[in-house]
């Protein structure tokens, strides 16, 4: 995508990074600000970042990607490139959120996450030689709690010939044309949402219930959505680790990860994310089919079901929904 985010695209880019974020990736209200802003007044961890990666490695940075697209996540790069005067990648290693540093395309590649920098806002610094991305997440973990739950860091530095084969493509794309169709739609939000990926409608109701903590940096617990109009009497419950991991109806599954689960405000189309679900919101529970890559035997065991710890294998959310038709 060889194009500048303007301010409206950026706010696109905002919405449809919320919306594949499926509920995790960090509130991205916050992201857009900084994007949209893009001044030393919030910080330089990007430029930290790239300093210190360029003198681990004796390279050059010459592009920035995110990790994911999902959330805020998928914004900060927008603001760090702004700063630095440097691309930005129409990529990124998932083409959704997922809670843990191997989960991403790279890592199914044989990239290596090493090696990372981590910094915080106070201008702390950390340079990780991890042994496996299962490690990096171990330990870049620990340190974030330390830093008092949130840091920026960088992980899998590849070159551009690794990225054409180690990524989710043309998700920075897909996340303004998300946004833009929202901002275009004529009637109901939600149904221009659902139309420009292709999801299908697990419900519509409000939030009856929510069980959520925090621990070790993962928000985890569930939300239950009672149906309301046409759904009425249906009870639709949503497991969460960051992200909306499963979508089960009175214990028949629905959907689940690596597909994208999003709870949508019914009015707006605004993507929540799972720290800001409360009771009584009226919502939408979309699903849509992830990234093919993920897909795939490799993919299915670093972020199936199996991989959060579930005892059921992974279906694709469209033959889920070809047997409940």
């Amino acid at each position: 995508m060889k194009r500048l985010l303007d301010p409206d695209s950026l706010r696109a880019l905002a919405r449809g990074c919320a919306v594949l974020g499926a509920g995790g990736g960090g509130d991205p209200y916050l992201g857009l600000l900084q994007a949209l802003q893009a001044t030393e007044d919030y910080g330089d961890e990007g430029g930290r970042l790239r300093e210190h990666l360029e003198f681990v490695t004796g390279g050059r940075v010459a592009a920035l990607m995110a990790a994911e697209i999902g959330g805020s996540n998928g914004l900060l790069p927008v603001a760090w490139a702004a700063r630095m005067g440097l691309p930005l990648v129409d990529a990124d290693g998932m083409g959704r959120a997922f809670p843990e540093v191997p989960q991403v395309t790279m890592h199914l590649a044989g990239i290596s996450p090493s090696p990372a920098v981590m910094t915080d806002e106070r201008g702390n610094l950390i340079v990780f030689r991890a042994i496996s991305g299962h490690w990096m997440e171990r330990l870049e973990r620990a340190a974030a709690v330390e830093f008092g739950g949130a840091a920026s860091s960088t992980e899998f530095s590849f070159t551009a010939a690794q990225a054409r084969g180690a990524t989710v493509r043309n998700s920075v794309s897909l996340a303004v044309r998300i946004g833009e169709a929202v901002a275009r739609a004529q009637g109901s939000p939600v149904d221009a949402l659902i139309a420009e990926v292709n999801a299908f409608r697990l419900v519509t109701g409000k939030v009856s219930d929510v069980e959520r903590r925090t621990t070790r940096g993962f928000v985890r617990g569930s939300v239950v959505v009672e149906g309301l109009g046409e759904d009425t009497g249906r009870l639709i419950r949503l497991e969460l680790q960051n992200e909306n991991l499963v979508a089960l109806e009175r214990g028949k599954l629905l959907a689940s990860v690596p597909d994208l689960i999003s709870v949508l405000d019914s009015e707006t189309a605004d993507a929540i994310v799972t720290e800001r679900i409360r009771y009584g919101q009226r919502v939408t529970v979309i699903a849509f089919g992830c990234d093919p890559v993920w897909r795939t035997e490799q993919g299915i065991e670093v972020a199936g079901p199996r991989a959060f710890g579930y005892d059921f294998d992974y279906v694709p959310v469209e033959e889920l929904a070809g047997a409940r038709a």
